[in-house]
């Protein structure tokens, strides 16, 4: 097992809230529109949310409020393209990355288009062999297998050779992808990315598997096909926006809320079959922790242990024996990459305590060329863990350097990873998560760029971890009601986290429990004669020691009602606690 440090210290910043008199203004109206306490009122504020309209819209979805998918650039194009395809009895292969959004991003519309097409086909690239995006392999494959149209999801945005090399072979690309564009955009019969500068789509932040889904719903506009048979798809769609940790606003709080309902209640054969060997087989109220922790790690496993082709055969089961059997198998690949995971942590952290140079650095590069490159990426986030920087691992695949980047609160890591752009021979990504492709002889002195770039753009505050709290609470103020509306405003994700209060001058009830050695359970009440509520605080058995019955101290945390053998009761679920 890894040893566990002391955690760093971690700051506590609270919301400066109302700030203005039409903050104010609004927190009065909702208070009366709504019939909440200003508290609760102050919440909604906090979001955005002001009038009676905007909270009716926060809590209650509509799937109409959905953009019009022609506002996307390009939408007409890829439409009349896939027209074309359908019409001229063309081959179509759906092609999509190894992750969870790309995987998803293939079951959704492989499996919605293959109802209206016989000639339709998927392709996941090899992790290993072909690395991320479109590689050579898939496109000569493609040609040799006489596809003349892929759809490319989740990926392409950045492939202009290749997307050039197909045009030459006499296949034509669509490109369904969310990630920054390049200087340069592939020369596809279409592009679809509401990042590119020129895209005027009002929604900016949807999933690769989002953006399939706009061109389905384009699709099913332009040949009358009812909409309802696509949003039985919106499971796929809310595990891929849970998974690729994208902001769980606007549109894509949308998709999740009515995702989230196909999910509790008439899930796909395949997702079910995952929810019964992640453990929530009798849990019908599953929300995106379950999906980010159970769901989404054991799709991502089936690509980083062995071929995420597994994943999409999953997610396109017709026959609960068929899903079983797939998810028992993925199930393996994912305790499987647990030992990978456990191992090379002990490792990364070993190599950064004995190294004075990368202890005392603002940015973490580690190279391991035995390191199992499915796994990177969750080794870099531990690392954040313990050193809370950004970080990136690299192993070695195919006589190359390739990794994972992993960034902390506020700071970019995808630009920092371009300013060293001349080092690498591929790289793409997000704000605060990227992958890289470079030389093996490159590493140091990437690892030296990289530092000298973090180090001159980071501030000290980014290297702390951070806790964002919105709002002090009294404990008199915490009852069911309010636990039950808190829970409404989920969705929570990104952009709409879970609230978290601070209350002060606590007192500890009785002595701390310790579950399982890492697990800390109390109880505390706010004044000596109080009342007491439980406090659960997951990883934070080290704590324990710095309270003391009698001696005052202060908790942040969310509360939540806990359910045990028919017996509901609220609990804080704690997130620090600090010592005066």
């Amino acid at each position: 097992m890894i040893a566990q440090p002391t955690p760093p210290l971690k700051r506590w910043i609270a919301k400066s809230f109302p700030g203005s008199p039409d903050e104010r203004r609004a927190i009065e109206s909702l208070t009366t529109s709504l019939g909440v306490s200003p508290f609760l009122a102050t919440l909604l504020v906090q979001r955005g949310v002001r009038t009676f309209e905007e909270a009716r819209a926060f809590f209650r979805p509509e799937i109409s409020h959905l953009h019009d998918p022609f506002l996307m650039k390009n939408m007409d194009r890829a439409v009349a393209r896939l027209q074309m395809a359908l019409a001229g009895q063309e081959k179509i292969l759906i092609y999509g990355d190894y992750d969870v959004d790309g995987t998803t991003s293939v079951a959704l519309v492989y499996g919605f288009l293959r109802n209206h097409h016989p000639h339709i086909d998927y392709y996941i690239p090899d992790r290993y062999k072909e690395g991320y995006g479109i590689s050579r392999q898939g496109v000569q494959w493609a040609a040799e297998q006489g596809f003349s149209l892929i759809i490319a999801l989740d990926c392409g945005i950045k492939s202009v050779e290749r997307v050039a090399e197909a045009s030459r072979l006499g296949v034509d690309f669509i490109i369904c992808d969310h990630h920054r564009p390049g200087q340069k955009l592939p020369d596809a019969a279409a592009i679809l990315d509401p990042k590119c500068d020129d895209c005027p789509y009002p929604y900016k932040e949807l999933s690769g598997c989002g953006v399939g889904f706009k061109l389905l719903q384009a699709f099913c506009l332009t040949n009358n096909i009812p909409l309802d048979g696509l949003y039985g798809y919106l499971d796929l769609v809310a595990v891929s926006i849970a998974s690729d940790i994208v902001p769980i606003t606007g549109e894509n709080r949308i998709m999740t809320h009515y995702g989230l309902k196909v999910l509790n209640s008439t899930p796909r054969t395949g997702l079910k079959a995952l929810i019964n060997v992640a453990g929530f087989k009798n849990k019908n109220d599953l929300d995106i922790t379950n999906v980010v922790f159970g769901i989404g790690p054991r799709i991502n496993a089936a690509g980083r242990i062995q071929h995420a082709k597994a994943a999409v055969q999953l997610l396109l089961a017709d026959h609960d024996d068929e899903a079983d059997n797939f998810a028992m198998a993925i199930n393996k690949h994912n305790n499987d990459r647990r030992t990978f995971d456990t191992s090379m942590t002990e490792q990364a952290l070993d190599m950064i305590r004995q190294n004075e140079t990368l202890l005392n650095a603002k940015s973490t590069v580690l190279f391991d060329a035995s390191w199992h490159k499915g796994v990177v990426g969750i080794v870099a986030s531990r690392c954040i863990e313990h050193f809370h920087r950004p970080t990136i691992i690299l192993t070695q695949s195919n006589d190359k350097a390739a990794g994972s980047a992993r960034s902390v609160p506020g700071f970019d890591v995808y630009e920092a990873i371009e300013a060293c752009a001349d080092l690498l021979e591929q790289f793409g990504g997000h704000t605060f998560a990227a992958g890289m492709t470079l030389p093996v002889d490159n590493v140091e002195a990437f690892r030296q760029k990289f530092e000298e770039v973090v180090s001159q753009t980071i501030k000290d505050e980014h290297l702390t971890p951070l806790i964002d709290i919105d709002l002090p609470l009294d404990f008199s103020e915490i009852d069911a009601r309010m636990c039950r509306v808190l829970k409404q405003m989920g969705p929570f994700g990104p952009h709409n986290m879970q609230p978290v209060f601070m209350t002060e001058n606590v007192y500890l009830v009785g002595e701390p429990i310790i579950m399982k050695e890492k697990h800390l359970k109390i109880q505390v009440r706010q004044t000596r004669t109080g009342h007491a509520h439980w406090a659960v605080g997951f990883g934070m058995a080290h704590l324990a020691e710095h309270i003391q019955p009698g001696m005052p101290f202060s908790i942040c945390y969310h509360p939540d009602l806990n359910t045990y053998n028919g017996d509901t009761r609220i609990q804080l679920m704690l997130k620090d606690i600090r010592v005066a």
